[in-house]
């Protein structure tokens, strides 16, 4: 069967979103299963998480400071080698970040994602953000 450049990316942007969602849905063996190679880079923080072992910790970390992570698709785009989506970030600030206590309040955060890919698995999300932006919404400015 030959594979149309049309194909394969439909077959990408179905990774990414089912990425996307088992993210939201917090079924983790699901998200890691769309890489080919677990990696995200967070451009906003200079933050790089390689490997298995790394995303898990990164998953874990970030759950328990916000524990209603979620993401939002605002749209979808298709490059040569990867999907770029743009995206609201959305959380409740409930656990202790950077040692701070937990101040309850929620953020919204306008991201861009570039899932990176090889063949139909990802090898790299890549995202783009302004941290300044979730921040002074945590300290109610």
């Amino acid at each position: 069967m030959v594979t149309t450049d049309a194909d394969l990316t439909e077959r990408r942007e179905a990774v990414v979103r089912e990425h996307m969602a088992s993210e939201n849905e917090l079924r983790f063996d699901d998200t890691l299963a769309t890489f080919t190679h677990p990696r995200y880079e967070l451009i906003g923080t200079g933050q790089v998480y390689d490997g298995v072992d790394e995303v898990l910790a990164y998953y874990a970390a970030s759950r328990a400071v916000f524990p209603d992570q979620r993401n939002v698709i605002r749209a979808v785009h298709h490059a040569e080698g990867a999907v770029v989506v743009e995206f609201d970030l959305l959380g409740t600030h409930t656990g202790s970040l950077a040692g701070e206590e937990p101040t309850g309040r929620a953020f919204r955060c306008p991201m861009v994602a570039l899932f990176i890919f090889e063949g139909v698995g990802i090898v790299c999300e890549r995202v783009y953000f302004d941290s300044g932006t979730i921040y002074r919404q945590l300290e109610g400015r």
